[in-house]
């Protein structure tokens, strides 16, 4: 019986002690860590297959180049202790975007991001309250930074690259023998009549017939950021531009474009896709139906968010955790936007990219000004035909 006895004690304290060394070792990797950068996704969260999910493969990246790990991640992403991150996800609606900065912040994260400008408000007031850590605003501006300041705002052409998948659009609507095309925005904001301005000039710049009033057609989800998750009104809406012959559709609303691809599938029309590239992501999809749904994205509007956070994050770690403040901006000259040519839909586009990599370089030399407002194509098409 005592024999028993002293193998049970002696049982439980090996136990205890490996707990123990599991929760030493849990710390020791936390406490490795040289840097530690956090992320707050906006409404979506991951698995949007849009905006969301290109900052998260900006951590991924990190983690490869630097060695680190993303804690917590369902995908077991560890490349080593060197730097730590972790990724928040608000509620449904986004009311909690400055607390889960907050908690980060307090966490003793070094470098955090908010993703979307619907950070705007609260990222700045988190930011007066943490002036040792660094923050980056994506999509956001803050006005009266400087290099000085704890703050960077991150801002692209998107523009730019809507210019060139309009144009894409445009040259195979000409080659389908005619119709017209869509645009489905997400927030009715500034910020996403700039996908839409640049849509509506690149389709119109190749394809005359879509000069025509009424043919490049255009709408918005809603007036709050619950736009950017509303699939079925996204749907309803591509649902009524295909019935009115519309060939493709371009859209610009984050998760919602999940609704864009289904109508695109169970009506057999065509899909542009935005910010990562889409039609690749349903293309390697482990579901049959969403390898079908990804046979109509012809192709996507890189807007690489992943690039920024990798390069950010890059700066802030190699200055040795500092990065300047201010604002910086991403747009063709430097990869920070483009349009999506991959295995699956490279047959598809490359009759058509000489073309684009000739408007593409036109651009870039000023040759070709873009509008960044669907608001200002009236004046833009009187000035350039």
């Amino acid at each position: 019986m005592k024999r028993v006895m002293v193998v049970m004690v002696i049982a439980v304290a090996l136990l205890v002690a490996l707990i123990g060394c599991g929760e030493r070792d849990a710390t020791a990797e936390a406490e490795a860590a040289d840097f530690k950068i956090g992320i707050v996704f906006d409404v979506g969260g991951r698995g949007d297959k849009s905006f969301n999910d290109s900052a998260y493969e900006g951590l991924v990246q990190i983690a490869e180049s630097y060695g680190g790990f993303i804690a917590d991640d369902p995908d077991d992403v560890d490349f080593g202790n060197a730097v730590e991150m972790k990724y928040m996800e608000p509620r449904e609606g986004g009311q909690d975007r400055e607390q889960l900065l907050r908690i980060l912040a307090e966490d003793g994260f070094d470098l955090l991001f908010g993703v979307g400008f619907a950070f705007t408000d609260a990222l700045g007031k988190v930011a007066a309250d943490f002036p040792d850590t660094h923050f980056a605003l994506i999509d956001g501006f803050i006005p009266d930074l400087d290099a000085s300041s704890n703050i960077t705002c991150i801002a692209f052409a998107e523009h730019e690259g809507s210019f060139l998948v309009g144009a894409l659009a445009g040259l195979m609507v000409d080659d389908m023998g005619g119709g017209r095309v869509g645009y489905i925005g997400g927030m009715d904001i500034p910020l996403i009549h700039r996908f839409h301005g640049g849509f509506v000039a690149g389709a119109m710049y190749v394809n005359p017939a879509l000069r025509d009033s009424g043919m490049v057609m255009g709408q918005y989800i809603g007036q709050d950021p619950t736009a950017f998750n509303d699939p079925q009104t996204a749907e309803n809406i591509a649902i009524n531009m295909y019935n009115q012959n519309a060939r493709i559709i371009y859209h610009a609303a984050g998760g919602s474009g999940t609704g864009l691809f289904k109508a695109a599938y169970d009506m057999d029309r065509w899909a542009i896709g935005v910010d990562s590239d889409q039609g690749l992501v349903y293309a390697a999809s482990d579901t049959a139906q969403e390898r079908a749904i990804g046979e109509h994205i012809v192709s996507s509007m890189l807007k690489r968010v992943d690039n920024s956070v990798h390069l950010l994050s890059s700066e802030f770690i190699d200055g040795g955790g500092s990065v300047a403040g201010g604002y910086v901006s991403y747009g063709l000259d430097d990869g920070g936007v483009g349009y999506a040519v991959n295995d699956y839909n490279r047959d598809m586009v490359e009759p058509y990219v000489e073309q684009l990599e000739e408007l593409r370089a036109q651009v870039v030399a000023g040759e070709i000004t873009v509008p960044d407002s669907h608001t200002k194509i009236a004046e833009w098409q009187a000035a350039t035909f």
